[in-house]
């Protein structure tokens, strides 16, 4: 059975098993279905905490079968109060294909727009980001980021001018794996910048020790690429039953237990789990409601789950 399948039929299992301890919901839950925010820093706007990442799932071509579903997927991220897309001119034809789905949806102002620049030099960089604006369709990103750190210094200049002038929101710097950490440290102390982009999941916490107390330091937002530990955490965890601290924080899948411990973090604005699925993102968005876990629960998660 593939991975897909698996976590799909799981799904209305696992609702069933735990609303049974739903009667007494945590009064920590805020009221209400909308999806809860978090504030950017560096501007004081609300940000949704769940959104959605277009890395290999909207890399498709235009086979109205395979758009489809990605337009539905953001149809319910939208309904339920989302609004971050995250892409890169790395994902293929992701760019192209959120900007024709937005087009013929005519929700574009329903989105936060994030995309990236990956590649060197600042004139190589400059046609990188008009071609993105081009396939998004928009004439201003919400948020601009340098891609895995690449040419940095040289695409800095450009980004600040183009936030001056209106064309991008945000500015940000992302990388997504632990080898990189030290360098992302370095760049988060060196320059200013609204967003940072890094990896963190239940059994992958080394931006614990020093990433996210930084970025919580200098008044950068994050956002939180590979919160299902690149998937395999997620695999391993789904033939199991959910365990009965589930209730606790109104999570009724693996999923949403794995994205509610990110989003417990108190320096994490947003997570953005990649999926071209619609019963995938009923589920995620889930973990932008209800209540997070406490302290001690943190820990316990850790023990039982994170290895």
């Amino acid at each position: 059975m593939s991975h897909d399948l698996t976590r799909a039929g799981l799904l209305g299992l696992a609702a069933a098993t735990v609303a049974a301890g739903m009667a007494g919901h945590d009064a920590r839950a805020q009221s209400g279905a909308r999806m809860h925010q978090r504030k950017i820093a560096s501007s004081g706007e609300m940000l949704p905490v769940v959104g959605c990442g277009t890395w290999r799932t909207f890399d498709v071509g235009r086979q109205p079968q395979d758009r489809a579903p990605l337009a539905e997927v953001l149809a319910v991220l939208f309904a339920a109060g989302g609004s971050v897309i995250d892409s890169s001119p790395m994902y293929g034809a992701s760019e192209g294909v959120v900007g024709d789905l937005l087009a013929a949806a005519g929700t574009r102002d329903k989105a936060f727009l994030a995309t990236k620049v990956w590649t060197s030099g600042r004139d190589a960089g400059i046609a990188q980001m008009k071609k993105s604006m081009a396939l998004l369709r928009t004439d201003r990103i919400d948020l601009m980021q340098v891609h895995n750190l690449v040419d940095w210094r040289t695409h800095l200049p450009t980004l600040r001018a183009w936030k001056a002038e209106g064309r991008i929101r945000y500015l940000g710097i992302t990388h997504y794996t632990d080898s990189a950490h030290d360098e992302l440290e370095r760049v988060l102390r060196a320059e200013t910048w609204d967003f940072v982009q890094l990896d963190y999941a239940l059994d992958d916490r080394a931006v614990e020790r020093r990433l996210l107390p930084l970025a919580a330091e200098r008044g950068v937002a994050v956002i939180v690429n590979q919160p299902f530990g690149g998937g395999g955490l997620l695999r391993r965890l789904l033939p199991r039953p959910l365990p009965a601290w589930a209730a606790e924080i109104g999570a009724t899948s693996w999923a949403q237990i794995l994205l509610k411990f990110v989003l417990a973090h108190p320096a994490v604005t947003c997570v953005i789990p990649g999926t071209g699925k619609p019963q995938h993102m009923r589920d995620n968005v889930q973990a932008g409601l209800g209540p997070y876990p406490d302290a001690a629960l943190l820990k316990r998660m850790v023990a039982e789950v994170g290895g």
